[in-house]
């Protein structure tokens, strides 16, 4: 399978260890799908100007990802402050006059031409990619993370150019996710998911729904397990396996990923 990972990258500043590691949606998937086994993954986002943007797109190459087509600006990257609790991350608001928060990317000819010889796209509700949603799955089969995005409009906007539709919703009752995922199907989704933590993952296709239980560890960190279960289902599916074969696989990555401090690991002293 070859994977094109199109939208953020972040410096994730664990602000009690003044310690940041690479990480985004976009960024995660690419790392974690490669590791996965895919066979070419590539990666387009825009770069800042400062020492995290040149580490994270270093960190990026060394685990075999393409960052051809991505963009440089003149603007600081990302800094989402984070802090641990009991293993479980808790976000703090970060600066929004970052690269990530002024600029979108524009896909052009040149990019079109690159992801032509990929497989799947996938981007996510952090990646200002909306608007490109109906030109680029008429390319490739579209993947989606909407994380809790889930209002009626944005949905109607989107989810009818999307093949794979992640979303999370830890709060659900089984009947209130079958509930959802049926109503985001009538919308126009094709196969799409829903992760709830600890009380695990209810996928659809239309037809059938398939329950996936978390595979239990002690976590160091939890950050980017769910990047790491989408890159494992999405790899898994491309491999041919079932959907309940590859909710298994990505139940297992996802675990593994909790093991992991940081989304991916690569830790720098924050400046």
């Amino acid at each position: 399978m070859k994977l094109i990972c199109i939208g953020d990258n972040v410096a994730d500043c664990y602000l009690d260890e003044g310690i940041y590691y690479p990480g985004g949606n976009a960024v995660n998937v690419a790392v974690n799908a490669k590791r996965d086994g895919a066979e070419r993954v590539g990666y387009i986002g825009v770069f800042g100007n400062d020492s995290e943007a040149e580490n994270i797109e270093k960190d990026i190459l060394s685990e075999g990802v393409e960052t051809v087509r991505s963009r440089k600006v003149y603007a600081p990257s990302a800094h989402p402050g984070v802090r641990l609790e009991d293993g479980d991350r808790v976000f703090v608001r970060g600066k929004r006059d970052t690269c990530q928060h002024l600029f979108s990317i524009r896909i052009v000819d040149e990019d079109i031409e690159l992801i032509r010889e990929y497989d799947l796209i996938h981007t996510s509700c952090f990646s200002n990619l909306e608007y490109e949603l109906e030109d680029l799955c008429k390319l490739l089969d579209v993947s989606f993370d909407y994380s809790e995005r889930m209002d009626d409009e944005y949905l109607a906007r989107t989810i009818r150019h999307v093949k794979y539709a992640f979303f999370s919703a830890s709060d659900f009752s089984d009947d209130e996710a079958k509930a959802f995922l049926r109503h985001a199907h009538e919308l126009g989704g094709r196969i799409i998911g829903l992760t709830r933590g600890s009380r695990g993952a209810l996928f659809y296709d239309g037809e059938n729904y398939y329950s996936q239980p978390v595979k239990f560890v002690e976590p160091v960190d939890t950050m980017g397990a769910g990047d790491s279960f989408i890159a494992g289902f999405l790899v898994s599916i491309a491999d041919g396996f079932s959907i309940s074969e590859a909710l298994d696989y990505a139940a297992e990555v996802s675990a593994k990923t909790c093991l992991v401090n940081g989304g991916w690991g690569h830790p720098h002293k924050m400046p």
